[in-house]
């Protein structure tokens, strides 16, 4: 496994590289600490792929549909048929476009099967796929659509690989891992339309650094994990720090997908208008849908204007206080980007990871982003702030001086994952998330803080306080400890949706969270969820046991 794991960190390092190439140098203090940050986390992300055991399964010789036993969720049931390993390789292989390279596009190495069958990210139950294969065109998922119904073996698409609720884990008996990276192209830039037309695998990091190279003042504005794919990003109903002001993946980014059914049918949901009332949204309907329904291989995503920002903390007494004062600011209607809030814990760790240009007071914060046409609105902005956190006990407001400092301000903020970790020596995190009604965030913080102060797990709080939506990163070292931190998660989804909240802001379903959907949306509407993947995708193949609860459809 060293050589798979390896392959993963050295992909996060030349990643990182290849965005920062395309940045403007930052002063020499920036460069050193941007150096550190870097090299400390690609040190660490190195470290955990090799520490973590590797827990290999068997090469199965055969692959058998287990659509029946892993997703009983729907009400389906699938017949099982057998199929050699190798028969279902060779016939991949022989299906793809470019035959001459087909070899290397189809893999049953064991290391191959296991990158893509664990993650470091979540902690639920799952295989490693029986076969990988790396699609170049629509025509290529056509034909391993056909395969998969052909044989019945289950298809699992594989984005960035960043998401935390084991969307992309292969079921039971074994699965075709369709692998996007190879579609990883930006097809169609319209700048005068605020558009772009892109394959499903490019980042969306590499869309905007590829618009900065080009000199073009436009971006995409949500910003989940910095490894996250286009089409994962869809899938997942994604969002970030910036949705306070440019919403969500469920909000009108994503104008049209191209998407292969499970049928092998292959449909565009929509032209490329910015706005259509031609029948309902069918775009909307692959949002958050988690690969079941389909395959998608093409996307038309929207851009916005890239305006001037800087970046402010300010320190409270508590969470509960900080999350008031950051409802106020939302409805204050100052220019914000973005309003995180971080607790005590997370300070501390900023301050142990040691990457931070300033030694931060151990106290509950909010850090803003500003965003303004011009420099004086943001100065105007951030008075403002700063008078409406007195009330709320707000001290020691910082505001950026330039953009090198902003720069440096945001970066202790995104460094909560790494940050977190250095906590507790040798320990693995669990994250999560649940989302609220702005106005009962504050009661939804502070009774999550107290259970986990009294559970003894050692955890940090970050939250995008201008949406109601919050995170917990939970460690842990032992099983018994996880089962500590299971149990804290169950119950800060009962507080959600107990507050009229959901049970996933922006992670999604997955494995982690399907039980409680029904609990959420109720009955009715589970049932219609699952009798549209039952019309589309009648053998349950499309990434089975994700999302949908179990429910009888008779």
């Amino acid at each position: 496994m060293f050589r798979a794991r390896l392959l993963r960190a050295n992909a996060l390092c030349a990643r990182q590289t290849r965005l920062a190439s395309t940045s403007p140098r930052p002063p020499q203090s920036s460069l050193k600490s941007a150096a550190l940050g870097v090299g400390a986390g690609v040190l660490l992300t190195t470290a955990f792929f090799l520490a973590r055991p590797t827990q290999d399964e068997p090469r199965l010789n055969v692959v058998q549909s287990e659509a029946r036993i892993a997703t009983s969720t729907v009400g389906l049931r699938a017949s099982v048929p057998r199929v050699d390993v190798d028969t279902l390789a060779n016939e991949l292989r022989r299906a793809l476009d470019d035959a001459e390279d087909a070899f290397g596009r189809v893999s049953t190495d064991p290391e191959v099967l296991h990158v893509h069958g664990y993650s470091e990210n979540d902690h639920h139950p799952g295989s490693n796929p029986t076969v990988v294969v790396y699609p170049r065109s629509t025509t290529d998922v056509v034909e391993i659509v056909k395969l998969a119904n052909k044989y019945l073996v289950p298809i699992v698409t594989y984005g960035g690989g960043t998401s935390i609720e084991g969307h992309w884990r292969a079921p039971p008996g074994g699965a075709i891992c369709v692998d996007m990276r190879d579609m990883d192209r930006i097809l169609e830039v319209h700048e005068e339309d605020s558009d772009l037309v892109c394959q499903p695998g490019v980042g969306w990091m590499e869309v905007n650094a590829e618009l900065k190279r080009r000199g073009i003042p436009l971006f995409f504005p949500l910003d989940p994990g910095p490894g996250a794919s286009i089409g994962g990003m869809i899938s997942t109903g994604c969002s970030g720090t910036n949705a306070v002001r440019y919403g969500t993946a469920k909000g009108e980014w994503f104008l049209n997908v191209t998407v292969v059914l499970p049928s092998g049918e292959v449909i565009k949901t929509r032209r490329r208008s910015r706005k259509s009332s031609a029948g309902f949204d069918t775009t909307k309907l692959f949002v958050g849908a988690e690969g079941t329904l389909g395959i998608i291989t093409e996307v038309t995503i929207r851009l916005a204007p890239v305006l001037p920002t800087t970046v402010a903390v300010v320190q409270f007494p508590d969470v509960r206080a900080a999350s008031e004062a950051a409802r106020n600011i939302v409805n204050s209607g100052v220019g914000i980007q973005c309003v995180e809030l971080v607790d005590n814990a997370f300070m501390r760790a900023t301050n142990l990871y040691g990457q931070s240009s300033r030694k931060w007071p151990e106290k509950d914060a909010l850090f803003l982003k500003l965003q303004g046409p011009t420099a004086m609105s943001m100065r105007e902005g951030s008075k403002t702030i700063e008078k409406i956190c007195a009330p709320h006990g707000g001290t020691g407001f910082t505001c950026a001086a330039n953009d090198a400092e902003a720069e440096a301000l945001w970066a202790d903020r995104k460094n909560a994952l790494y940050s977190t970790l250095a906590l507790v020596e040798g320990s693995q995190a669990c994250s999560t998330d649940v989302c609220v009604p702005v106005s009962r965030l504050p009661e939804l913080v502070y009774e999550t803080k107290q259970d986990i102060e009294a559970s003894g797990i050692v955890s940090t709080i970050i939250g995008h306080a201008g949406d109601g939506n919050f995170h917990a990163v939970l460690l842990f070292r032992t099983e018994d400890e996880l089962a500590i931190v299971r149990g804290l998660v169950h119950r800060m989804v009962k507080r959600a949706i107990r507050l009229d909240g959901t049970c996933t802001g922006e992670h999604g379903v997955g494995i982690g969270k399907r039980e409680y959907l029904c609990e959420e949306l109720g009955e009715g509407t589970v049932r219609l969820m699952s009798t549209i993947k039952h019309a589309l995708d009648p053998h349950n193949l499309f990434n089975p046991g994700k999302l949908y609860p179990d429910i009888d459809l008779s």
